[in-house]
């Protein structure tokens, strides 16, 4: 049974066909709708029976279905079928054609990944605190996201915003930083054409980035912050005067406010403090379709 949302990626699973194509397959598709969430939807599945559910849909859709398929101990069939589509891409599924995921229905390889833990919920991809979940909460985010970023930027970018919360690193405390980005595995940060990409969901670790609150900040702040990534070394912790960057099965945040704006898997949510971020190794079943043409080449992955 493959949960679809229809609004997902603008229409994405219309466009290619994704209904005809999965149950030209022999697959059931239940599609979301205002009575109906994804979360729900796949857990009726469940009662009745589906031994392997499958989820068409951008990162929000998929981590909805992936937590009931964990918790249920079924396999996942991930159709990269949203705007984004981080998940899928670090998996290596072609974000082209999503309908070649559904080959996975046939003749599936079978692999298993992390999960994050945020509380009671679950994250495939990560959890932000900062610039982007504010940026999430701007109406009218989803039709144009270069505004709603626009709008909320330059009070980061000139040190005058920040998260209302503490960060243990390895390194001592930061306070107040301008960014937390908890990932579910670390990020690959070495190289500028793989910068963002995870080429491993399965070692049980969360990727941590903390972005320091500058008392004066260089002309491009962008500019700075990618150069402090660029200079982390793939499997090894640093922290400079930009950023603290390292990796742990479990992170928190504390603090005085009651409450934290965050995005999660794209969503915006907002969080009572602590907030305490772990990680389910090997937690989440999924089939794969044999062919996945987003893989890096191996040497990619070795740097």
């Amino acid at each position: 049974m493959i949960v679809m949302n229809p609004r997902s990626g603008g229409g994405k699973a219309a466009r290619y066909g994704l209904v005809q194509r999965a149950e030209g397959m022999g697959a059931q598709v239940w599609t979301t709708s205002t009575e109906e969430d994804a979360a729900s939807l796949a857990r009726s599945a469940v009662v009745e029976g589906a031994q392997v559910l499958g989820v068409a849909g951008g990162d929000g859709t998929v981590s909805a279905v992936a937590a009931v398929a964990a918790d249920a101990g079924r396999s996942l069939v991930v159709v990269p079928a949203g705007t984004r589509n981080h998940f899928a891409r670090d998996l290596g599924l072609d974000l082209r054609d999503p309908g070649r995921a559904l080959d996975a229905l046939v003749d599936g390889e079978p692999a298993q990944v992390d999960l994050g833990v945020l509380g009671s919920r679950v994250f495939i991809n990560n959890v932000s605190f900062g610039v982007y979940a504010d940026a999430l909460l701007e109406p009218g985010y989803r039709e144009d996201k270069p505004r709603a970023f626009a709008a909320v930027a330059p009070d980061y970018a000139k040190g005058k915003q920040w998260v209302e919360a503490r960060v243990d690193t390895p390194w001592g405390t930061v306070e107040f930083p301008q960014v937390v980005l908890i990932s579910n595995n670390p990020y690959h940060l070495a190289t500028p054409r793989w910068l963002g990409r995870r080429f491993s969901l399965s070692t049980g670790q969360l990727g941590v980035i903390v972005i320091k609150r500058r008392a004066q900040d260089p002309p491009d702040l962008l500019r700075h912050l990618r150069g402090e990534l660029r200079q982390h070394k793939r499997g090894a912790g640093s922290a400079g005067d930009g950023a603290a960057i390292w990796s742990a099965p479990g992170i928190t945040l504390h603090g005085e406010v009651r409450h934290l704006d965050a995005g999660v898997d794209g969503e915006a949510v907002r969080l009572p403090l602590p907030v305490v971020c772990s990680i389910r190794p090997r937690a989440l079943r999924l089939l794969l379709p044999k062919d996945r043409p987003g893989m890096p080449p191996e040497r990619a992955m070795r740097h």
